[in-house]
């Protein structure tokens, strides 16, 4: 995601380095540079060139700090300027106290029944909420049977009637349902529309009339570029949304409508579909994107997910662990495991500031860990928790029943020995507790 606009930008702010100060011709060089990689991702030319202007009219304005360079203050610049364009401010999805109705819009193909189950998965987790997805889709074959087999994997309950083919009723009467079953959130997915189809748009604002609901998200297929952010216009000004959900960001995507779509719809973008897995659902963040455009990495969202997914009384357990030296294979692979948890690794590793060039060209993915699990699974209890017991005869017999080689096992037992000195190295300095001191002090502030 980005990974073009964040190459572009960074060439062109190389053009600065090595400059003692900003002038109006490296500056005019630099933001040229600028804006044909905002042409590139998919950003209209009016936004592009307004944002440049912008940009220079501010560069050429700023203060000049001795201490800083110019290449550092156009970053600064930009960064500020693009948290501005994405929103600005974090948008919360508009949940009521005791029930809330949430009705979900969009073109077909672009994602709204696998969202619709996403959010009810997000609600559930971290809001602790009990949601109730309803089938209103009567139209596209399949659609039904989609959302309920979603609906397992999330653990929510779904109201179909697969013999009605009025989405009004369907939507009215599954209010009624959720409020006699004691669910205190009601997600409507809806048939997949054109903007320009008037019976279908007439139909969404007839369910809109009926149920009321207190927020209307709108999912668009971030792939689509800059047509996303014209079709997010069409059905403003039709059905007058709350926020917007950007689907496949992690597909090959220029990242336009990213970017753009806020300044033409003056709505906010509420969350990011990261993924195919139920759970690859991002809160959006307009300072935490910018940040990952710039190369600057996220390491606030990083800390986060670490939170989720690490047991506190684990981490705690396994900081003993660490301190005492008794750290081993079996910790080891309860925190592989919780790592994968976490999920995409390559996303995971992008997030930490300095790393996303450095692995946009590498194969890394969950099942790089299956042939280290191999390994460590093919090891006795014994081996799994004194290391020091592996001699050559073990290791051979441990390449043997993993599938790998005696190298592979080596190599393995090698890195673990590293790994384990480097987590008592961060441990002995607190550089962990630190870390995750700064992130919060950073979520704070937003």
């Amino acid at each position: 995601m980005f990974d073009n606009l964040s190459e572009r930008l960074e060439r062109s702010f190389k053009i600065l380095k090595g400059q003692g100060k900003i002038t109006e011709i490296n500056i005019a060089d630099a933001l040229k540079d600028v804006r044909r990689a905002l042409l590139d991702a998919d950003v209209s030319y009016k936004i592009a060139k307004d944002f440049t202007n912008t940009v220079k009219e501010k560069s050429l304005g700023a203060n000049v700090v001795k201490a800083v360079k110019p290449k550092q203050q156009i970053i600064k610049i930009v960064h500020d300027e693009l948290i501005e364009l994405m929103g600005k401010d974090h948008a919360e999805i508009n949940l009521q106290t005791k029930f809330t109705v949430i009705l979900i819009a969009g073109l077909q193909g672009s994602g709204k029944t696998t969202f619709t189950a996403k959010l009810a998965n997000f609600l559930k987790t971290k809001k602790s909420k009990n949601p109730l997805l309803v089938a209103g889709d009567v139209y596209r074959p399949a659609a039904i049977e989609q959302l309920k087999v979603l609906s397992e994997q999330v653990g929510v309950s779904v109201y179909t009637e697969e013999n009605n083919k009025n989405p009004v009723k369907i939507a009215k009467a599954a209010i009624d349902f959720a409020k006699k079953n004691a669910h205190d959130v009601v997600i409507i997915d809806t048939a997949g529309r054109l903007a320009v189809d008037e019976t279908m748009m007439k139909e969404i604002r007839e369910i809109k009339k009926a149920v009321k609901p207190d927020e209307i998200l709108f999912v668009v297929d971030s792939m689509t570029g800059q047509d996303a952010v014209n079709t997010a216009k069409e059905f403003n000004d039709k059905l007058d949304f709350d926020g917007v959900v950007l689907t496949k960001l992690d597909g090959d995507t220029r990242g336009g409508a990213a970017l753009t779509i806020r300044s033409i719809v003056q709505k906010p973008i509420k969350f990011v579909g990261t993924g195919e897995k139920i759970d690859a659902l991002d809160v959006f963040y307009p300072e935490r994107m910018a940040d990952r455009i710039l190369g600057m990495g996220d390491i606030v969202s990083l800390v986060e997910k670490a939170e989720e997914q690490i047991d506190q009384e684990e981490a705690r357990r396994l900081q003993k662990r660490i301190a005492k030296n008794q750290f081993d294979f079996n910790d080891f692979l309860k925190q592989l495991n919780s790592i994968k948890k976490m999920g995409n690794v390559k996303d995971l590793v992008s997030m930490i500031p300095g790393m996303g060039k450095m692995v946009k060209n590498l194969d890394i993915d969950n099942d790089s860990f299956k042939g280290i699990e191999a390994i460590i699974t093919s090891m006795t209890p014994d081996e799994r928790s004194n290391p020091k017991i592996l001699n050559g005869s073990r290791r051979k017999r441990i390449a043997k029943g993993s599938g790998s080689n005696i190298q592979e096992v080596n190599r393995l037992i090698k890195q673990f020995g590293d790994t384990k000195k480097m987590m008592q190295m961060v441990q002995g300095g607190g550089k962990m507790a630190a870390l995750k001191k700064a992130a919060k002090k950073k979520k704070r502030r937003k």
